[in-house]
């Protein structure tokens, strides 16, 4: 488990890290924001996409649809899927260039997550290998053929994969992130996947279609089949989408290279080998280790209340939106209004977005790998301070009361963000059980679980008209600042919600 740790804190941040690091911004160098493939003709996705029924709250609450009866998705149901995960929503023009926003947020809107599809014969696209692009929205087919049977193996006979008739790749791109955030990067491959993940299972759960997140498999098989180069991008989790009675037929005994010219990122790369390998010590490389790797989560540490515990409240005025009206509404806040806000919102926020997550590390249902703590400022009917919530519960426990403003700009790397937000939201986790479980794989399952979290948070902070950003923080400070409880835990997401300013100056 060397690896995991070594690269944990090689890449925390502290008050002397940050000052000590000479790097800056090349932007002469700034990668592309797409992957383009030079040589392949585009099948155009529809676009026209009405909202469905599904508020967005129970979208967002329900962990998963029961896989029950055989569901096969059309062209427009994944047009729908990767548009409201992680197609162009809005674009803004500057002196220079175009900046493309998409559907959910990412670290420095770098937007290092790829999306591919391997399906069998659906009802208007063939069987085939497709990677999806967002400038145009379309696919393009690297491989034809019915390839799922190469998944169903590296996953080690993955039940959800076996019946999926769609499974869908994320890979993260080294470069297009570490540009701006360095050997740190690996950490966003699992938020930004996360978030984008978030809206996927999300969107499934509108169009009833069984889905799940799967993190356990040969990682050479996969990046063979898609035919990456490992140097620069690298699988990183699928998600099994729908049911069909039979299973595929049975992979080939050879996946060829396919040698499909890309458009170069940037002029030049730099090389950042911590990242590298760390995804290599988490790789894993045989049938027999996926199926050990597979479920049985570490019972969570939750010590009996050394506080009082406040229960929060079950609100009734949830928003009925749908959920795609929200994902074109989010954004991420860049000022708030330092303004409280009911205790309602909240509640709702916290306790519809940790309801549980279909994955294949998280045995049995609803266990969850990060523990939250919140830092209140300004919410109605809550005494300012710091917070753990106990999700079996549904309450927060204060372990001290308090002005923390201060505090919370300092943590979030002395930002004003944090501090002027009404609560801020971070994300520990006692790594030693998890890594001891999982392996250095471990490690991967629980940055993309705190991505998820994150990410529904963004989702049900917009639907009730607040607004949200992800931070990031001082490692150990964040650990210090809520010990003695989180003593032995570490820091891997942090999210702000407030009042954004920008919204309240228009109603001045």
């Amino acid at each position: 488990l060397d690896a995991a740790w070594t690269y944990h804190n090689s890449t925390k941040h502290s008050y002397w890290s940050i000052r000590n690091n000479p790097h800056s911004l090349d932007w002469q160098n700034q990668p592309l924001a797409f992957k383009i493939y030079s040589s392949l003709s585009p099948l155009r996705l529809p676009r026209d996409l009405q909202p469905l029924e599904r508020t967005a709250f129970s979208a967002i609450s329900q962990p998963e649809v029961p896989a029950w009866a055989d569901v096969v998705p059309d062209l427009r149901s994944l047009a729908r899927l990767l548009y409201f995960s992680a197609g162009i929503t809005k674009r803004k023009t500057y002196t220079g260039g175009e900046i493309f926003f998409r559907a959910a947020s990412c670290t420095g809107a770098l937007y290092e997550i790829e999306l591919y599809l391997v399906c069998g014969k659906l009802p208007d696209l063939e069987p085939g290998v497709y990677h999806f692009g967002p400038a145009d929205f379309a696919l393009r087919k690297l491989r034809d053929g019915d390839y799922r049977g190469v998944l169903v193996r590296a996953t080690a006979g993955e039940p959800a994969l076996s019946r999926a008739p769609v499974i869908v790749i994320c890979t993260g791109t080294y470069w297009r992130n570490a540009w701006k955030y360095q050997a740190r990067t690996y950490r966003h491959f699992g938020w930004d996947n996360g978030t984008i993940l978030a809206h996927l299972l999300a969107m499934s759960v509108s169009l009833n279609l069984p889905s799940r997140l799967v993190c356990g498999f040969v990682d050479s098989e996969v990046n063979r089949l898609l035919d990456l180069d490992t140097t620069h991008e690298v699988a990183y989790s699928m998600v099994a989408l729908g049911r069909v009675p039979d299973p595929p037929p049975d992979p080939p005994s050879e996946i060829p290279p396919l040698g499909l010219e890309t458009v170069s990122l940037s002029p030049t790369e730099v090389d950042y080998p911590a990242m590298r390998a760390m995804h290599e010590a988490s790789s894993l490389e045989t049938e027999t280790e996926v199926a050990a790797w597979r479920g049985r989560t570490p019972a969570p540490r939750s010590p009996a209340p050394a506080g009082p515990t406040i229960r929060l409240q079950h609100g009734d005025g949830e928003p009925a939106e749908p959920l795609e009206r929200i994902v074109l509404r989010r954004g991420s806040t860049r000022q708030f209004a330092r303004e409280p806000i009911p205790f309602a919102p909240l509640s709702s926020l916290l306790l519809h977005s940790t309801r549980g997550i279909p994955a294949d590390f998280l045995d049995p249902p609803g266990v969850q790998l990060n523990d939250i703590y919140v830092i209140v400022h300004a919410v109605e009917s809550l005494t300012p301070g710091a917070y753990a919530f106990r999700r079996d519960e549904g309450a927060l426990e204060c372990l001290k009361e308090g002005e923390f403003r201060a505090e919370a700009g300092y943590l979030g790397l002395e930002q004003e963000l944090p501090a002027d937000a009404s609560a801020t939201i971070l994300f520990l986790a006692d790594l030693k059980p998890i890594l001891e479980r999982f392996g250095n794989r471990g490690y991967r399952a629980v940055q993309l679980e705190s991505g998820i979290l994150g990410g529904k948070m963004y989702l049900a902070a917009y639907g009730l008209g607040l607004g949200a950003t992800g931070l990031t923080f001082y490692d150990d400070d964040v650990t210090k600042f809520f010990s003695p409880h989180a003593q032995g835990k570490s820091a891997i997401f942090h999210v702000a919600v407030g009042k954004s300013a920008k919204k309240a100056n228009l109603k001045l």
